[in-house]
């Protein structure tokens, strides 16, 4: 009777406890129906008959009861003995996979073991890979810092977009056409001014953006923090754009327009994205806001300039000297000429020496075949032809 019945609200229940559970169910019923049937007898007589029919249906029901529960412990008896052996059959089901299981699970930790101890070698030079990845980082982050200080400072600042702008222009153009902080007429220095070929008058460039507005619009934090930033952007690059203007626009010494060059790609972006109306009023100051990108573009189509003008000079020194070496042509044609009349004149008085050389030794194998004989006895002999013979040549 204490076997385990079935399971209710997560509370096991046995026989007994529910047998009993089942007698207490009989006699609450058995209790309500005596109520009734005392309230029904107070009221009325058709209550109490009522009651009384009530009272002996539910003894009916209870005694169908009775016999329902002794059927249900009948059948939970045979449930019982039935779970009892597979219960049994389970427990050595379990065992057998427990057996099973532990073998898998040994052979996994020794495989996850191996694993893992090679992760760690990996892990370990990763950990290397990344301290030395932190190294770098660390020694950026100073150049950043640096950086940043170089930027929060205004002459520091200026510097460094001096040196952009002079790293650009040297890179192009030579030495001969620009200039930087030359001393104009009215006393102004501009950061640098370009002479183009043709043209004596310069190209104006400044490279003092104004970057501390574009700092605080980069640093606000809320709508109105932004708002007043980027007033202060207007402000602070409209009057730049105008001081350029009034400075540096000199009749016939510097051209009518100049150009006002900004160190960063990201500050030229976000001015013609969110600040069209300062773009355009330099337009109309005539004063051309321009970027690394568009500077170094600048200054190729000026190189373009410098090289074709160059070779115009060098067209006309060619031509020159084209023209000298048709006249030493010429001179050269005359004195050839010159030297093949004496070639010619030397050539006839070679003949005419071959010519006397003909003749004389005509004469001279004449004279060669000539004989003479002994002098005779009765012929005078002279004193000064005594010891002379002549013979004729053999």
């Amino acid at each position: 009777m204490n076997q385990i019945a079935f399971v209710l609200l997560e509370r096991p229940v046995s026989w007994a406890e529910a047998a009993f559970g089942f007698a207490g169910l009989t006699l609450v019923l058995l209790v309500l129906a005596l109520l009734s049937s005392w309230r029904g007898s107070r009221r009325r007589e058709l209550e109490a008959a009522l009651a009384a029919e009530r009272a002996r249906e539910m003894d009916d029901k209870v005694a169908e009861m009775n016999r329902q529960q002794a059927e249900l412990m009948g059948r939970m008896q045979t449930m019982a003995e039935i779970l009892s052996t597979r219960q049994g059959d389970l427990a050595r089901i379990m065992a057998e996979r427990m057996d099973g299981l532990r073998q898998q699970v040994g052979a996994g930790l020794e495989q996850n073991v191996r694993q893992t101890n090679e992760s760690l070698g990996k892990l370990q030079e990763r950990l290397a890979v990344i301290d030395n990845a932190q190294k770098n980082l660390t020694e950026l982050t100073g150049e950043v810092v640096t950086l940043k200080d170089v930027l929060a400072n205004k002459q520091a600042r200026g510097a460094y977009g001096q040196g952009r702008m002079e790293a650009i222009i040297r890179d192009g153009l030579p030495a001969a056409f620009f200039a930087f902080q030359p001393t104009l007429s009215s006393g102004k220095r501009p950061d640098c001014l370009i002479t183009l070929p043709g043209d004596g008058r310069g190209l104006v460039i400044d490279a003092k953006f104004p970057l501390e507005s574009f700092t605080m619009l980069r640093e606000a934090r809320g709508d109105e923090a932004k708002k007043q930033a980027s007033a202060r952007v207007r402000a602070d690059v409209g009057q730049h754009v105008k001081d350029i203007a009034e400075r540096y626009f000199l009749p016939g010494e510097t051209q009518d327009m100049a150009l006002l060059f900004v160190p960063s790609e990201a500050i030229y972006a976000d001015l013609h994205e969110h600040f069209d109306d300062v773009i355009q009023k330099a337009h109309r100051a005539r004063v051309m806001i321009v970027s690394p990108s568009l500077l170094a573009l600048a200054i190729q189509l000026m190189q373009s300039l410098v090289r074709d003008a160059r070779m115009r000079e060098e067209a006309r020194v060619i031509q020159s000297e084209v023209g000298k070496l048709l006249d030493d042509v010429r001179r050269l044609g005359e004195r050839v000429d010159k030297l093949d009349n004496h070639f010619r004149q030397a050539q006839d008085d070679v003949s005419q020496i071959k010519t006397s050389a003909g003749k004389v030794t005509g004469r001279a194998e004449k004279i060669g075949a000539l004989e003479f004989d002994d002098a005779r006895p009765n012929e005078p002999q002279l004193p000064f032809a005594k010891a002379v013979k002549l013979k004729a040549a053999e």
